[in-house]
């Protein structure tokens, strides 16, 4: 075999390169999202390998020693990148042909969706595969110890890091030394908090990659779960939520774990449309605030997750009551049937979501339907419930009608309801922008658990604290509200901080 030069940029690049494709397995688990995002998340991590191996493929072609070995065997490693770059081609291809189908809303296969996840899977393992394969040939013949550090100048690193001069960050990528992770860990936040998440996750990995026993491993794989969802698009969110569920496996009695379940759920409230739509993320968001309080009773963040609960339960009861309505309309207006679908969905409602808004309109129908049966005594019951516990409903009158056509006693209302009033209306230039963008109105901190997602310079975050206690955060330390601000900087302590982003 031949021979491979070697020099100490070229291995950094490889080293980062390794780094790159490392990151995109923080993804969703295959099925997880729906066909649009699974496709998307798809593409992005095809794009992320296709660019790696064109890296490393630049890397051997200026080097022009392993041309003819290529050429002539095909186990070469740069025959073997470039047909694993063919490959991603073909399939980053097919996937972009599958998300037109989807786009359009023609016919598709759901299977062809999970076959492309274990295509891609498959491809991103053997890519990284031959990627180290590859750098571990080219350093083993030739080792830069001793040697100068050679300068050049260059052009985009990566196409992500800045042109021309010296990479800004080979020298502490490319060396293994003491005290490094914690001058990686201070870079990364630079570097997430100006919004260059890609550039921020590469260094928060190289910690987790190059120092496993480092202190500060915990919180770089929670800052990288928390780059995702600052940055806040559908396929990062997604990928947030999977690195922020992997640190959970990992550190589940941490004392930032509840905090970590909260922006779980947050991430999918955030892709949460609006009622009429699929209530998959929903009953997910739903399903992680129920474990947070369950799991964390006497956690600081208790008002916030049941005020989010609330509104999430909102929206599913929404959508039990938008499907109700159509069998109850079908049924009682229209004479066609469905009254039993229509019972189940209200019933669905009264069981599931008992804080729901619109509670006293299921109760008011329900009831309705069973007058419709004939049961009035059922149908007396949860008319007696609208009149006793929603006082101020809009139902009230009619209720009371019933409840003496029927001749049943009419309740006296509930002293500790007299004050419940019905829900707000949205205006209509709310409503319309809602409708237009698809968006159900809730409340959401958009902050991660460590960093803000506007930096600013006066105020004292959870990661300056991490890096002030080299690696950790103690319980004392967190604050009791919803929030990564510890404290205003003092104007003293601002000087050379590693908190403050430094001016390009």
């Amino acid at each position: 075999m031949k021979s491979f030069s070697f020099d100490t940029r070229k291995f950094v690049t490889f080293g980062l390169i390794i780094v790159l494709a490392a990151i995109s397995s923080y993804s969703q688990k295959p099925g997880d999202g729906t066909p649009l995002q699974r496709l998307d998340v798809m593409r992005q991590k095809l794009e992320t390998v296709r660019r790696s191996l064109t890296s490393v493929l630049s890397v051997l072609k200026d080097e022009g020693k392993d041309e003819k070995d290529a050429k002539e065997n095909p186990d070469s490693p740069r025959a073997r990148l470039t047909s694993l770059e063919k490959e991603a081609a073909r399939l980053q291809s097919e996937v972009n042909s599958l998300r037109g189908k989807v786009d359009r809303s023609e016919k598709y296969e759901a299977s062809d969706i999970d076959q492309l996840e274990a295509a891609v899977a498959d491809i991103l393992a053997r890519a990284d595969a031959a990627q180290r394969e590859t750098a571990a040939l080219r350093a083993e013949p030739d080792s830069p110890v001793g040697k100068p550090r050679q300068i050049k100048k260059k052009g985009k690193f990566l196409g992500i890091f800045g042109g021309g001069g010296n990479d800004e960050y080979d020298e502490l990528i490319g060396n293994v030394a003491p005290g490094r992770d914690r001058q990686l860990f201070i870079e990364a936040t630079r570097e997430v908090r100006r919004k260059r998440y890609d550039v921020g996750r590469l260094l928060f990995q190289t910690i987790i990659t190059t120092y496993p026993d480092s202190p500060y491993l915990p919180m770089a794989k929670l800052a990288i779960a928390d780059s995702f969802f600052l940055e806040g698009s559908t396929s990062a969110l997604i990928q947030a939520i999977a690195a922020y569920q992997d640190w959970l496996t990992f550190f589940p009695t941490h004392p930032l774990a509840d905090r970590v379940v909260l922006k779980i759920a947050e991430s999918e409230m955030r892709q949460i449309g609006l009622p009429d739509r699929d209530p998959t993320r929903a009953k997910r968001a739903e399903v992680r605030l129920k474990a947070l309080l369950q799991q964390y009773p006497n956690s600081s963040l208790r008002a916030e997750a049941e005020e989010r609960l609330k509104q999430v339960q909102n929206n599913l009861g929404l959508h039990n009551l938008y499907i109700a309505n159509y069998y109850y309309t079908l049924s009682v207006s229209q004479g066609k049937g469905g009254l039993k679908g229509a019972q189940s969905r209200y019933r669905e409602i009264l069981e599931k979501y008992p804080d729901f808004d619109y509670l006293d309109e299921a109760l008011y129908k329900l009831a309705i339907t069973y007058m419709a049966e004939e049961e009035t005594d059922q149908a007396a019951r949860y008319f007696q419930r609208i009149v006793r516990d929603y006082p101020n409903s809009q139902y009230v009158a009619k209720a009371k009608e019933q409840l003496t056509l029927i001749g049943a006693t009419i309740p006296e209302p509930n002293p500790e309801r007299i004050n419940v009033m019905p829900p707000e209306g949205a205006s209509f230039f709310e409503n319309f922008k809602n409708q237009f963008f698809g968006i159900y109105p809730m409340t959401i901190d958009k902050n991660g658990v460590l960093m803000t997602k506007d930096f600013d310079k006066e105020k004292f975050e959870l990661i300056d604290q991490i890096i002030e206690n080299q690696g950790d955060i103690y319980v004392n330390q967190i604050p009791k509200a919803l929030t990564t601000v510890i404290s205003q900087r003092q104007a003293n302590n601002q000087t050379g901080k590693p908190e403050q982003p430094r001016q390009k």
